[in-house]
């Protein structure tokens, strides 16, 4: 797990906003969404495109996973976003609404023949019935797709739920994202939590998604970053955990039975304390920039 990129917090910033752009730079997030979707009026999609691709071709973000959010397949805009967004070769682009393997597969074509670079991966949102009930095949549709990115304001408008504290209405749908993902071996980041005064909430939000399995959350604010950043790295105590478990793992090799503080130990035990580790590791290497 050497090569593991901490998303713990993944801010949305509306590329038609230079002086946003800008202060992305500054803002202690593990990964940007340069949007030109939802954020920017129509009017504006040209040069949103052309500044999201000129901030992501910049090098200017340091330690962040700096990502291009394209208009839908099928709008006016997104056969030259997603010619521009490969390009200009961020971590990845984000498609909104991929419903289907053979989507998936069309904008990896797409990707390709526009030039976007190897390391350009392609994060699918899922956020739609049909999406979930395919998201397994969704998952395993190509070596490309990097992650699925959850729509969670789309998905309890599709399912005519409501938002409720807790997401019950929607949690056999995250719950399915989830297991897709991990099945493909693919980052799954939460959806948004919408009221950005409900300091509580929205922690008591990214709580339940990191108890879930998320590997982040994305955010609409920068005061959301904080709260994501605390959420979903590993605590102190579980740091100490994991590495007295595999001390006592690797101590009691041979052994019939290991224990630590009380409990039994096995492999699969150990597998989730490295994961701990890494995950603590590659977050105190990210810095501070």
């Amino acid at each position: 797990m050497s090569d593991f990129t901490p998303l713990r917090s993944v801010l949305y910033m509306p590329s038609s906003n230079e002086r946003a752009l800008e202060k992305a730079k500054s803002i202690a997030c593990d990964g940007l969404i340069l949007d030109l979707e939802d954020a920017v009026a129509p009017d504006a999609k040209a040069s949103a495109r052309e500044a999201a691709a000129a901030a992501a071709a910049s090098g200017e973000y340091g330690r962040r996973t700096v990502t291009i959010r394209v208009n839908g397949i099928g709008t006016e805009w997104h056969d030259d976003d997603i010619v521009a967004a490969s390009q200009a070769g961020p971590a990845a682009i984000v498609v909104p609404k991929v419903d289907s393997a053979e989507a998936v597969r069309g904008l990896v074509a797409a990707m390709e023949k526009a030039g976007a670079p190897d390391h350009t991966r392609l994060w699918a949102m899922v956020e739609t019935p049909v999406a979930i009930l395919d998201a397994l095949a969704i998952a395993r549709s190509s070596e490309r797709l990097g992650a699925f990115v959850i729509g969670t304001n789309d998905l309890v408008k599709e399912l005519y739920a409501e938002h409720v504290p807790g997401r019950a209405p929607i949690l056999p749908s995250l719950h399915t994202a989830l297991l897709a993902g991990r099945a493909a071996g693919i980052a799954v980041i939460d959806g948004v939590y919408n009221d950005v005064k409900d300091t509580d909430g929205f922690l008591a939000e990214c709580e339940q998604g990191r108890q879930m399995g998320f590997d982040g959350k994305t955010l609409i604010h920068p005061g959301q970053v904080e709260g994501a950043n605390a959420a979903f790295a590993p605590s102190e105590r579980a740091v100490a955990d994991a590495e007295g478990l595999i001390a006592a793992f690797e101590a009691g090799k041979g052994a019939g039975v290991v224990t630590h503080d009380g409990k039994m130990v096995e492999a699969l035990h150990v597998e989730s304390a490295r994961r701990t580790l890494a995950i603590h590791d590659a977050i105190r290497a990210l810095g501070t920039d």
